[in-house]
């Protein structure tokens, strides 16, 4: 799988909140064939925000990196042709 420029987490596992290093990301609810359509959000200058589909909380935290969660496999990434 190759990295995607925007990152993408999932929530597969059902966690109450996904920590993330990134304020503009994409959701896509669980992993392929059971993902909701892949949305887009931005937190802006807010700290947190939920995903309309799934109810997932995503919580911006400076400490991770730009594609980093927390728990670690809530990162997901696209496959490249």
């Amino acid at each position: 799988m190759a990295a995607s420029p925007i990152p993408h987490f999932h929530n597969t596992a059902g966690h109450t909140r996904i920590r993330i290093g990134a304020r503009e990301f994409q959701c896509v609810g669980a992993l392929p064939p059971f993902d909701h359509p892949h949305v887009f959000l931005d937190m802006g200058n807010d700290s947190e925000i939920v995903c309309p589909y799934c109810s997932t909380l995503y919580v911006h935290d400076e400490a991770l990196g730009i594609h980093d969660s927390d728990p670690a496999d809530c990162r997901f990434e696209l496959e490249q042709a």
